[in-house]
Parts: C-alpha cells; structure tokens; sequence
C-alpha cells in the first residue's frame, strides 16, 4: 500500500511539474551585456522583451501560457563564457527557445556546443558572419540581420555613390571583422575601387600607434573601421584623428551608435555608413513602441531583436507547443507569406489567427523575409553624421 501511495504521489508531482512548464514558457536573451558593443545591447534587449511581454499579456499564447525572459551575458568576445553562459539558459533555466547571441564569434560558438547538443531554436538579431550561412544548425539557427556578403556589397555602393575609389581597410580580429572585411574587400575591387591595405586590429588595446601609421602609410580617401564602437574602432578612430591620419570614417553596422558620435564629437562629422535597418509601417511602430517603453527604437538591432522574439513566440503558437523540435519547422512559414501581414504591437492579433488555424507573413519592425538556411534578404539604412549626430540618408 505504502509503494502504491509513494507511486501516486509521485506521478501526480510529474504532473504538476509538467503542467507548470507548460503554463510558464522561457525565452533566453544572450547579448554583450559587457563588452566592445555594450552601449547598444540594453536596447536590444529591451525590444526583445517587449515582444514576449506583448504576447505574454495577450492571454491568447499557448492556451493562456505566460512567457518569461531570462538574460545572460554573451560578452560578445569570449566564447567560453558566452558557451557557459548559454548552457546555463538551457540547463538550469530550461529556456525553450534563445534570442541571441549577438556578436557573430561567440554565436557561432553558442550553436555548436549547445544549441545542436541539446536542440533548442536560437535566433540571433545581430550575428552577421557570412560563415553562418553555411554552418551547420541541424535546422534550429535563424538569423534577422542579414550576412555581411550582402553588407559588403551595400558598402560599396554607399561608398562609390559619394565618389570615393580608394580606400584603407582595419578590422577587429575575429569572425566577424574578418567575414565583412573580406566581403566588403571582394565587392569594392569588383565595382572598380582599390582597398590600400586590410588589416586587423585587436579590441582593447590602450594605444593604437603601430596600426594607424601602417594604415596611413598605406593611404586612402577614407578609413573602413569594421569593428566595435565601444572598444577598438573607437580607439582607432581616435587614434586617427589625433595622428591626422584620416579625416572621414566608413562605418559599418558594429560601428554605429550615439556612444561613437558621443565619443567622438564634432571631428566625426562626415562619416558615414550603414547598418540593417527599414523602412515602412513596422519601422515606425517600433521606434513608437519604443518611446512609449522607455527605450530607442531607432537604435541598431532594436527592430531585429523584437523581431527575433516574435518570430520564436509565432512559431510556437503555430506548432502548438514550445518544444523546439516541434516549432523550429514553422520559423520560416510564419515569417514569410502567405498569410495576413504582422507588425509590432500586432501579436496578439497574430496568435489570436494561428489559433483559428489561419495563416500570417510576419514582416515585423525589420521587413522580415527569411530565405535560405534561414536569414533575412536584408535591408539597410545609410547614415551620415552631422551636427553630432546620426542622420539617415536612404535606405538600401
């Protein structure tokens, strides 16, 4: 009687347990809370939070389940905490799907030692390496930013638009640095420009002398600076301005955030670049949404770490379950049509259409469009500093 009791009650745990799990599903965010792009992941994760709090609060996910947000610190560089960190989210937190991570280096590191291991979805706003493109991800890595093959080619035209052929190259010394320098390098020698010299430099180093003479040695009208805004593009940047190296700045999408231009001041004005970015009606509604929440809709990654949330919450509505081997083959066909079109601050709309068994094309805040092995076509919107600040040009 006794090993019967003890048996029932131990089932009736077992259910319990699973049906809080069911009820109260959690999301990991992994971005460089610290480290070289620091002033822009809190932006980043706040828009990833509003998505799981407007759908959370819908009532309408998962039968009435809640969403919870649980945040961890990919460093954006060490790929051993950010390994650590990750397997910390899946194991002991038991998140059932991961925002992140954001810097391409230690995503990709997050995907192989823990996201195959243990077959969770991970879809990361920022990681831009082409090298991604083609790692394997036993179909659970998704990506809102679009691969810096094709940042490579939008460069080049921003650049050649504003009549410059000749330019200097320095890239932080990883996946990232490495991949969009080479990507960049390949498309402007193709559209006819020379690239004076490409070469690396390590983040957060106190003197950058040695590279910037080898740079200004090399020459060029402007200066590429495919690195972080908080570490050693800012350094060399700085650098530059105080060697009389370079003048005019070309910055890509690690690069660009109020920090530089705060940093930097005045003697920044000129510069230009571009970062993922779109225009439309989702466009305008994060950057609403973001106003009303505290937070900057406009800054780089916002609108693809919103739509990185919404994209895993949508495909779990979708499968009718959060397990990650269930909802990882409805990421695509929620993100792309048919289907009735999404914007920000639509999700419970959304849910409410999926639960009748209806179809949607999320477009979100970043004009999601998923194609391949799962990234987004990619849109971009050209800057230029003036006045101290960061205007937009076109988009591209």
């Amino acid at each position: 009687m006794k090993k019967y009791l003890r048996l029932v009650t131990g089932l009736t745990l077992v259910m319990v347990a699973a049906g809080t799990n069911a009820a109260n599903v959690q999301l990991g965010i992994i971005l460089g809370f610290t480290g070289p792009i620091e002033s822009l992941t809190p932006q980043m994760s706040a828009g990833a939070e509003l998505a799981i709090k407007e759908a959370s609060g819908s009532g309408l996910f998962l039968d009435g389940s809640s969403i919870t947000a649980v945040k961890a610190d990919s460093t954006c560089i060490d790929s051993a905490a950010a390994t650590a960190a990750a397997e910390r989210l899946v194991t002991a937190d038991r998140v059932q799907g991961i925002i992140g991570a954001d810097c391409s280096g230690v995503t990709g590191a997050i995907l192989q030692q823990v996201v195959r291991p243990n077959g969770i979805v991970m879809i990361s706003p920022s990681a831009t390496s082409p090298g991604l493109s083609t790692a394997e991800d036993d179909g659970l890595f998704f990506r809102t930013a679009p691969s810096d093959a094709r940042q490579g080619e939008v460069m080049t035209g921003v650049i050649m638009d504003r009549g410059i052929k000749q330019v200097a190259v320095t890239y932080t010394n990883n996946d990232y640095g490495k991949g969009l320098a080479d990507a960049f390098e390949s498309a402007f020698r193709v559209a006819g420009g020379e690239v004076t010299i490409s070469a690396s430099h390590e983040d957060g180093k106190a003197d950058y002398a040695s590279e910037i003479g080898a740079l200004a040695s090399a020459g060029g009208e402007a200066l590429v600076v495919a690195g972080y805004l908080d570490q050693g593009g800012l350094g060399i940047i700085q650098g530059s301005l105080d060697a009389d190296a370079f003048s005019t700045f070309v910055l890509p999408d690690g690069m660009i955030g109020e920090a530089l231009v705060e940093a930097i001041g005045p003697d920044l004005d000129g510069s230009f670049g571009q970062h993922p970015s779109a225009q439309g009606p989702g466009a305008a509604m994060i950057a609403k949404l973001g106003q009303e929440n505290g937070f900057n809709g406009d800054s780089p990654f916002v609108a693809e770490s919103y739509d990185a949330a919404a994209l895993i919450i949508l495909a779990m509505q979708a499968a009718g379950s959060s397990d990650s081997m269930a909802y990882q083959q409805k990421v695509m066909e929620v993100a792309n049509a048919p289907g009735e079109k999404i914007y920000p601050g639509d999700l419970a709309k959304a849910l409410q259409i999926l639960q009748d068994g209806g179809e949607v094309d999320y477009d979100g805040a970043s004009a999601v469009e998923l194609i391949g092995p799962g990234e987004s076509a990619g849109n971009y919107r050209e800057i230029e500093v003036k006045d101290s600040a960061i205007t937009t040009v076109r988009y591209r």
